[in-house]
């Protein structure tokens, strides 16, 4: 086996625990809130404060993620979310949480996230080939989409069984062992563009590095574009659901897996085998994908639940088969030591649109209605995705008839 494999072999043993433990436990955390208050606004609060942290602290962070080892950074970060989760853990076991204290731990293990997603994304290109960039990342979508697909009813099962704070503890062991399965792996580190750089110098190099190369502006933009309107309508599956479709406790559950079992698929799509087409022409084709899905249902009858559950599986191929393109473009066009400064930048600035969607979600459903923002939405990306087509640019990015 070839020595990038094994690597990878390493890294996604500890990761596929890693993942699905935190998970796990944060449907816990989400299910536990639900029965205690029972209140809408304090699970977007706790929404929001997993997601700020790292959309606040994004910017910096990547300055850091490129001056420091990235696999010390990595252990760090699972580690110090870790001793986070202990924490809290052990409020829980002497009867001393509070909902506060979740909030502080949501925030935490943002903060951890900050550091710990963007340093493994800059690590691949150091670690793989460019012709298997494209794989990786569609294996890596398996992963978290089987840890999607699993976490709600295995965080329900335990919650049934056994209190929170033990719950709390299954994340603390599955950050021990992704810590573990790194110390055997040799991450090697970037070479540096300058030898004492300032810190607002090193930024500006990262945010400089996302327009350098002709058509990679508007393939950025393009995307946060796209999320700006797809994470609003996320919010409202739901209750889309639940008031268009007259669904329930179960048909809300059956979305959900719809959609994972649908990301599943497409990123084993892409992790199986390299393919001959452009990865640029794959995203704007999952635009299309995407938006063509949303738009479909919101013109759909009350009666068409089916058809509701059909796009959103096409929805979920959709947005595997688009993160594991994206993911390999920026690899293959950033240098490795610039790429964590650029993914920090990304992840930061694709967070946003999240907090918009929670904020903005009672103004779509009451005043503009479930099903016209469900069109509009999707009318919108739809046109997105044709602006990337008609971008010479951005098409340049990924010639046609490239390995991926």
């Amino acid at each position: 086996m070839e020595q990038w494999k094994k690597s990878f072999a390493l890294i996604w043993s500890g990761q596929f625990v890693s993942i699905l433990s935190s998970s796990v436990v944060g449907y816990a955390v989400i299910f536990w809130m639900s029965l205690e208050t029972g209140s809408a606004e304090v699970l977007a609060t706790a929404a929001i404060a997993g997601m700020l942290p790292q959309s606040l602290l994004g910017p910096l962070v990547g300055v850091y993620i490129d001056r420091w080892d990235r696999k010390r950074t990595m252990i760090a970060a699972d580690t110090f979310i870790a001793l986070c989760t202990l924490a809290l853990a052990l409020l829980f076991l002497f009867d001393a949480a509070r909902t506060v204290h979740i909030y502080l731990l949501l925030a935490c293990r943002s903060a951890g996230a900050a550091f710990h997603t963007p340093a493994m994304q800059a690590s691949v290109p150091l670690l793989a080939p460019e012709t298997q960039l494209t794989r990786i990342a569609g294996i890596n979508q398996m992963i978290r989409s089987v840890s999607d697909i699993a976490s709600p009813a295995l965080g329900a099962l335990l919650l049934g069984i056994t209190s929170l704070g033990n719950i709390l503890l299954l994340d603390v062991a599955g950050a021990a062992v992704a810590c573990t399965t790194l110390l055997f792996v040799r991450i090697p580190r970037p070479r540096r563009t300058t030898r004492h750089p300032g810190l607002w110098r090193e930024f500006r190099e990262g945010f400089g590095a996302m327009h350098a190369v002709p058509g990679m502006g508007g393939f950025f933009a393009l995307a946060l574009a796209v999320w700006f309107f797809i994470m609003p309508i996320g919010v409202l599956f739901p209750l889309m659901t639940l008031r268009h479709f007259g669904g329930g406790a179960y048909e809300m559950s059956f979305i959900e897996i719809i959609w994972g079992g649908g990301a599943l698929l497409g990123g084993a799509i892409m992790g199986l085998r390299n393919y001959d087409v452009s990865r640029i022409v794959l995203i704007d084709t999952m635009y299309l994908v995407v938006g063509g899905s949303f738009l479909l249902s919101g013109l759909l009858p009350p009666s068409a639940f089916c058809w509701f559950a059909l796009f959103t599986a096409a929805a979920g191929v959709s947005s595997s088969v688009y993160n594991a393109s994206f993911i390999a473009v920026v690899q293959s066009r950033i240098g490795s030591e610039l790429l964590g400064r650029v993914m920090s930048l990304y992840y930061s600035m694709a967070l946003l649109p999240s907090a918009i969607g929670l904020a903005a979600t009672g103004f779509l459903a009451d005043r503009i209605g479930l099903t016209n923002a469900f069109v509009g939405a999707g009318a919108v990306i739809c046109l997105l995705g044709t602006i990337g087509f008609l971008s010479p640019a951005i098409r340049r990015l990924d010639p046609p008839r490239r390995s991926v």
